[in-house]
C-alpha cells in the first residue's frame, strides 16, 4: 500500500482571491494542472497551504473540494500537525477524510520537545488516526530535528507509521534513514533542490513545492531517477535549480504563489503574516520561467 507514495507528491498551495478568500476556481485549476502533469499524489493542508491561517470551516471545505475535484485520479494526503498532541488527535478524528489515504503530520514546533517527546507525540497520533501516518521532519520550520534513531524506532514499533517526508537537507541523515529503514518504510524528500542525489541512494520520491508550477517537468525528473536514469534526471535538476532557489528566497509559499500568478493559475495573494513577493523577486522568477 505504501508504494502509492513513491514518485512525485505536490504540497498544494491554498489559492486566495484578491479579497483574501479561498479561491476555489483557482484551486480546481491547480489540482487539474498537477494531475495533468503526471504527479502521483496531492498533499492538502500542508505548511505550503498556509494552514495556520485557515479557519476550521475553510479546512473542512478544502479537504472535501480537493477530494471531489481529484476524483480518485491520484493519491490524496491530508496534513494535520501541531504542537498540541491532543488537539491534533481531535482534529483528525473530527475531519471527514473521505477520499484520503494518508495523513502527513509535521513534528511539533515551538515547544522543542525531546526525542522521547517526539516519539510519544507520533505514537499517540498514530493510535488515534484512522489512516496511516507519514512523519514530516522540517527543522527549518520547527526548530526541532527528528533524529534518524527516532524515525526508525517509530517505523519499527508503530505499524500505522509508514513513511517520512525528510526535509532536514542533511544528506548524511537521509542516508542513515535509507540504510537502516524497514523494507516497506517510505522515505520521501522534502527538498526540491536535492532530490536527484537523494533518489540516487534509495529515497522513494519527493513531496514538492515547485511541482505546483512545473508538475510535468518535476515528475519526469523523478521518474528518470526512479528508473536509474540519472544523467537525464540531473539535466532537469540543473535546469530547475535556479527557479527552485528563487521560490524559497522570501519564504514559502510566497515565491511559488508569485510564480503561479505569472502562469495565470492562481493569484499571488498570501495571508498575513506573509506578504507578497517583492517586485525584484517577481521579475527574477519571470525571467527564469521564460528560460525554462
Amino acid at each position: 500500500m505504501s508504494s502509492q507514495l513513491r514518485g512525485t507528491g505536490v504540497a498544494l498551495v491554498t489559492p486566495f482571491d484578491k479579497e483574501n478568500a479561498v479561491d476555489y476556481i483557482a484551486l480546481k485549476k491547480l489540482v487539474n494542472h498537477c494531475i495533468k502533469g503526471g504527479v502521483n499524489s496531492l498533499i492538502v493542508l500542508g505548511t505550503t497551504g498556509e494552514t495556520p491561517t485557515l479557519t476550521k470551516e475553510e479546512k473542512a471545505e478544502i479537504l472535501s473540494f480537493v477530494a471531489n475535484t481529484a476524483e480518485d485520479k491520484v493519491t490524496l494526503i491530508a496534513g494535520f500537525g501541531g504542537n498540541n498532541t491532543q488537539q491534533v488527535m481531535d482534529e483528525i478524528n473530527e475531519a471527514d477524510l473521505t477520499g484520503y489515504s494518508y495523513i502527513l503530520s509535521a513534528s511539533p514546533y515551538y515547544n522543542k520537545p525531546t526525542q522521547e517527546g517526539i516519539y510519544q507525540h507520533y505514537k499517540a497520533i498514530a493510535k488515534a488516526s484512522p489512516l496511516p501516518i507519514i512523519l514530516y521532519n522540517v527543522p527549518g520550520r520547527t526548530s526541532s530535528n527528528v533524529l534518524p534513531e527516532t524515525t526508525l524506532k517509530l517505523a519499527r514499533e508503530v505499524d500505522k507509521i509508514v513513511g517520512i517526508k525528510e526535509a532536514s537537507g542533511n544528506i548524511d541523515q537521509c542516508m542513515k534513514l535509507v540504510k537502516n529503514k524497514p523494507k516497506d518504510f517510505i522515505v520521501l524528500s522534502g527538498d526540491d533542490n536535492l532530490v536527484v542525489p537523494q533518489l540516487s541512494f534509495g529515497m522513494d520520491g519527493c513531496i514538492s513545492v515547485i511541482a505546483n508550477l512545473l508538475p510535468k517537468e518535476f515528475s519526469t525528473m523523478i521518474n528518470h531517477s526512479l528508473q536509474g536514469e540519472f544523467k537525464e534526471a540531473t539535466a532537469i535538476q540543473f535546469r530547475l535549480s535556479d527557479i527552485i532557489e528563487s521560490i524559497f528566497e522570501e519564504g514559502n509559499p510566497v515565491g511559488i504563489k508569485s510564480a503561479l500568478s505569472l502562469q495565470n493559475i492562481a493569484t499571488d495573494t498570501v495571508r498575513l503574516p506573509l506578504v507578497n513577493a517583492s517586485e525584484s523577486l517577481r521579475e527574477k522568477i519571470k525571467k527564469q520561467l521564460i528560460q525554462i
